[in-house]
């Protein structure tokens, strides 16, 4: 778990803070089901599962978008909440602080869609991350995870039932996080799972991370401090269930299983109301499809990643009731680790929803459904062993504006309705201050293209008596501090 080669996959080699030192820094989710009222929002992309110098399988899975370090890291950071007791029953248990601050060039409240660090000007805790995991041994063993996540990201990884009150859906779909001890501070708990059997063939019961996307949840999985459109906006970020993963050999890894959708711990059915359209095929029944497969070449230099989740989810709603449709999303993930010091990642992502915008017609696409898609591009540069450059270049379309939200926040305008093209560009640095320490600094510009007849306002910059943004774009400057124990 302290052992990482430059030569792995890049989403292996931007393992664990505490696996991969140096770019320790760096997969959700709330999932914003915006369809004529703003929902909830959340991720992960999957990695190759094989054994990997080192690192157990569970953390090469859970923390992938981070950029490979230059050299081998012979010693990860101070882990100081292991025992001799536990880790000789082969259970770890570690965490980290992840504190930061943002702003934008308006001087707004609020970062516009900008979420995770969504306020202007203001120091958040973002994460105080725990973790307690016995990872499965080559043999047949037991296993299991339990994380849990305070501060300011609670808001964007609790899954409703355990973590969240469902009833009559507020604004975010939810009647409220159960653990919130402020406006802005809470307590989530994104995954909880038990395992059985090997590193090549086993089975996971429970409540875990996605596999769709290439951005995490986890501040240690991620090279930005910021996080792009498809992973806030496009995909889910947590499910319950059961998933089975089977690694016939080192250039593959199979992935599948059932899960009860986007974003829930129970029935994501529920909602306080009726549900109109009991005429859709499995209209009570969020029953979801979740799988992805894996191809790595011999040398582990290039992988490519595809992923899916399909299954009923509620859509959009009326005066009369809740809707019913098919949301299906699937991602692709490919890398590229050209050489020591450069590596490249190229993501896509496709979403549909059935039943999104109910009684709506779009010239091209099935009455009442709703499409979002995008595209990611990544470079990562190794300047030193400390180091570490990146660069993201990303643009998403919210083809019928029901993915988007300025602001999800309570308190924030939650604004949505952006039928159009977002466009941002990343940059930033990783560097390496100590053994447990890592400082991201980065820039950003992000800028929105309406299409003709667009009726939700701007997304950026201060809020007008409509309480949308003025502006179609914005500069974005923060910095975080990842501190692992």
């Amino acid at each position: 778990m302290r052992f990482v080669k430059p030569t792995l996959p890049l989403w292996v080699a931007g393992g664990l803070l505490a696996s991969v030192t140096a770019i320790n820094a760096a997969e959700p989710q709330f999932d914003p089901e915006l369809f004529t009222q703003v929902s909830q929002v959340q991720n992960q992309a999957p990695v190759t599962l094989m054994p990997r110098a080192g690192v157990p399988d569970e953390d090469v899975y859970q923390y992938r978008a981070a950029a490979p370090q230059e050299a081998a890291v012979e010693e990860g950071a101070t882990r100081y909440l292991e025992t001799e007791f536990l880790t000789k029953r082969g259970i770890s248990t570690y965490g980290w602080m992840d504190v930061g601050i943002g702003a934008n060039n308006w001087g707004a409240d609020w970062n516009g869609p900008i979420t995770f660090n969504d306020r202007n000007w203001q120091a958040q805790m973002n994460q105080l991350y725990l973790v307690n995991e016995k990872v499965l041994d080559e043999a047949f063993s037991w296993g299991g995870r339990i994380d849990l996540l305070y501060g300011t990201d609670f808001l964007y990884t609790v899954a409703s039932g355990l973590d969240a009150y469902r009833s009559t859906p507020d604004p975010l779909g939810l009647s409220g996080p159960r653990w919130a001890s402020s406006r802005y501070y809470g307590l989530a708990m994104p995954q909880l799972y038990g395992e059985l059997g090997s590193q090549d063939l086993n089975v996971k019961f429970g409540h875990f991370y996605t596999l769709i996307g290439y951005e995490v949840v986890p501040a240690i999985g991620n090279f930005f401090y910021t996080h792009a459109y498809t992973m806030q906006y496009g995909e889910p970020f947590t499910h319950t269930g059961v998933l089975g993963t089977w690694v016939p050999n080192d250039q593959l890894t199979i992935i599948g299983g059932i899960t009860n959708g986007w974003d829930n711990w129970d029935d994501g059915l529920q909602t306080g109301g009726p549900i109109v359209n009991t005429n859709y095929p499995g209209y009570n029944s969020n029953a979801s499809f979740l799988g992805a497969i894996t191809f790595s070449n011999s040398d582990g230099t290039q992988a490519l990643t595809l992923a899916n989740s399909s299954g009923n989810q509620l859509g959009g709603s009326t005066a009369a009731g809740n809707y019913v449709g098919n949301r299906s999303v699937t991602s692709v993930v490919y890398t590229n680790e050209f050489s020591e010091k450069l590596s490249y990642v190229y993501q896509s992502d496709f979403g549909y929803q059935a039943n999104a915008l109910p009684g709506y017609q779009t010239i091209g696409q099935q009455d009442g459904s709703a499409y979002w898609y995008g595209v990611n591009q990544y470079m990562f540069y190794n300047f030193t062993d400390k180091l570490i450059g990146g660069m993201r270049l990303e643009w998403f379309r919210d083809n019928n504006g029901t993915r988007v939200v300025y602001g999800l926040r309570d308190g924030a305008p939650g604004a949505g309705d952006f039928a159009g093209n977002f466009w941002a560009m990343t940059w930033g640095l990783n560097y390496l201050a100590g053994k447990n320490i890592v400082i991201r600094p980065e820039l950003r510009y992000d800028w929105y293209t309406p299409d003709a007849g667009s009726v939700g306002g701007l997304p950026y910059g201060q809020l007008n008596a409509q309480g949308t943004g003025t502006e179609y774009g914005q500069f974005y400057g923060g910095c975080d501090v990842i501190w692992q124990f």
